[in-house]
C-alpha cells in the first residue's frame, strides 16, 4: 500500500463521446475498444511510471459524459464535481471532426476551475486525429491552449498516437513544479498524496511490465 513517491490525481473532462474513456483505456491497457458506451458516472483507471528515478503513481478519473456542459441533470453533476476537487491535473478533450466539442472547451474549464479552486494544471486534447473528416484544425488548437495558458497535443485514441504523451507531459509538468517548489506536495487541497518511499530512494523499475519508464 502507498508504494509509490507521489500520488497524482488527473480528472479527464469533455463532452460526450469525444473518447475519453478510449483514452484511458488506451493508455493504462494498450487496447481500443469499438463500440465503447458511453459513461455513465465515473470511470477510474491507475498506472505507475518512473520520472526522475521517482515512482509515480496515476490515478485517472474519467467522469460522466453529457450531452451538454449545461445540461440538468444536477444529481449526476454534483457527483462529478466530487471527483475534480483535490485534482492536480486536467485533461480537457474534443474531437477533431466535431466542433462543438472545441466550442465548450472553455465552459469545461470554468466548470473544472470552479470546484478546483484553479489550483490545477490543464492540458488540451485534439481526439480522433486519426480520421479525415477534421472541423477543427492544428493551429486552433495551439491558439486555445495559448490562451488557456496550457499545453496541447492531438491524439487517436485508436492508434494510440501521442496518447502516452500527454499523460507523461502532465506528469513531467506537476512533478518538476513541485521540484520547484511551485507546488506543495503537502497541501491536501493540490491533489498530490506522499508515498511510503523515501525521498531520497531511486526506483529504476517498476513491479509490472506493462508500466515504463519515461526519460527526464
Amino acid at each position: 500500500m502507498n508504494n509509490y513517491h507521489y500520488l497524482f490525481k488527473f480528472i479527464i473532462v469533455g463532452e460526450s463521446n469525444v473518447g475519453k474513456s478510449c483514452l484511458l483505456l488506451q493508455y493504462t491497457e494498450g487496447r481500443f475498444q469499438v463500440g465503447y458506451d458511453a459513461t455513465i458516472g465515473v470511470e477510474y483507471g491507475s498506472k505507475e511510471i518512473i520520472y526522475d528515478d521517482k515512482l509515480i503513481k496515476l490515478q485517472l478519473w474519467d467522469t460522466v459524459q453529457f450531452n451538454s456542459i449545461q445540461a440538468g441533470q444536477e444529481s449526476f453533476r454534483s457527483i462529478t464535481r466530487a471527483y475534480y476537487r483535490g485534482s492536480i491535473g486536467c485533461f480537457l478533450v474534443y474531437d477533431i471532426t466535431r466542433r462543438i466539442t472545441f466550442d465548450r472547451i472553455q465552459a469545461w474549464v470554468k466548470d473544472v476551475r470552479q470546484d478546483t479552486n484553479n489550483r490545477i494544471e490543464f492540458l488540451l486534447v485534439g481526439n480522433k486525429c486519426d480520421l479525415k473528416d477534421r472541423k477543427v484544425s492544428y493551429d486552433e488548437g495551439r491558439q486555445l491552449s495559448i490562451q488557456l495558458g496550457c499545453e496541447f497535443q492531438e491524439t487517436s485514441a485508436k492508434t494510440g498516437e501521442n496518447v502516452e504523451f500527454i499523460f507523461e507531459s502532465l506528469t513531467q509538468k506537476i512533478y518538476d513544479n513541485i521540484k520547484s517548489n511551485k507546488i506543495d506536495p503537502h497541501d491536501p487541497n493540490h491533489g498530490i498524496k506522499i508515498g511510503r518511499i523515501g525521498e531520497n530512494e531511486k526506483i529504476t523499475e517498476i513491479p509490472k511490465q506493462k508500466q515504463k519508464s519515461i526519460c527526464c
